[in-house]
């Protein structure tokens, strides 16, 4: 039997905007369908997050990779996503001979470079300030982007300045259904321009805007070695969703962004002197946390040339 309540004790109607994040139980998966946990023979590894993120011990990152070394690593980066080294005394160098393990290194022709091409080099101070602090995933505006990069700091400011990753394997797995059915299949366009012309030369841009011109990736795409479906989008590169209205694509674009944004799907790491990372860039996003003004961060990146997503 139903009881009808006087109006003065009625629930008043308690509605938030649509698409945004909600609270409850989240699905943290950390490893692909049927693959079992396995341990690591060659090194140590202690979880940083549920899903994502571990730093690695007994590894120096100065000396070459032998072949098992280099299989057992790339499979705690497949698992892990993104790799944290404490206490290595390595030179550029190094870093990319550690980095062409994974494959060639890739040019990035919209930031400084370090002692060669291939490195590029973020040197942030008080009268240069930081604009990586929006999540993202590297040069999505290639026709191939990036499979991974390794990042170490030169110079660590005395307060903040972390990374934070996020697992967008993690952010597909806890689409709901009906947006998991909207987005599997659907195409976007990525471009550099929107992530560079905030704080870019715009003579530099218009030198390059022909050999890069906008491109196209699944909006899901799978991953090529774990078989998993990961978001490939992000809010620096990514314009709109082929094929639909542009309210549509915005409205859909705005909430897949914010996937990023769900701690439960993140890992933070408070950078030391020494310290480098190796991270997946087909299956995270990163953010580089911009508190630290009017402190000195200085760091540098190798990239490696990925390949095309579908």
């Amino acid at each position: 039997m139903s009881i009808e309540l006087p109006d003065r004790v009625r629930l008043r109607p308690a509605t938030v905007p649509d698409g945004g994040i909600l609270e409850g139980p989240r699905l943290l998966r950390r490893l692909p369908e049927g693959v079992e946990e396995r341990p690591y023979e060659l090194f140590s590894l202690r979880p940083l997050g549920r899903v994502i993120g571990a730093e690695i011990g007994g590894v120096d990152l100065a000396r070459p990779l032998t072949p098992e070394l280099h299989a057992e690593l790339n499979r705690a980066l497949l698992e892990w996503k993104v790799l944290f080294f404490r206490d290595q005394d390595i030179t550029s160098a190094h870093q990319r001979a550690f980095a062409a393990n994974w494959g060639e290194l890739e040019t990035n022709p919209f930031i400084p470079q370090g002692e060669t091409e291939d490195t590029t080099r973020f040197a942030r101070s008080a009268s240069m300030p930081a604009f990586e602090n929006i999540w993202h995933v590297d040069v999505t505006f290639r026709p191939a982007p990036a499979l991974g990069s390794v990042l170490r700091l030169i110079e660590v400011p005395p307060v903040g300045g972390d990374t934070m990753w996020a697992d967008m394997a993690a952010a597909y797995d806890n689409l709901p259904e009906d947006v998991r059915e909207r987005v599997d299949g659907l195409t976007a366009v990525h471009d550099f321009i929107p992530g560079f012309d905030r704080f870019s030369d715009p003579e530099l841009l218009l030198r390059h805007q022909d050999a890069f011109p906008p491109v196209e990736h699944p909006v899901v795409r799978t991953h090529p070695e774990t078989g998993r479906r990961t978001l490939f989008v992000n809010q620096a590169f990514t314009t709109h969703i082929v094929g639909i209205d542009r309210d549509e694509s915005d409205r859909i674009l705005r909430y897949l962004f914010s996937r990023a944004h769900i701690p439960e799907f993140q890992v933070r790491f408070a950078w030391r002197p020494g310290s480098v990372a190796f991270w997946d860039n087909r299956a995270t996003q990163h953010y580089a946390v911009n508190d630290y003004h009017p402190y000195a961060r200085v760091a540098e990146r190798v990239a490696i040339a990925g390949d095309r997503p579908f």
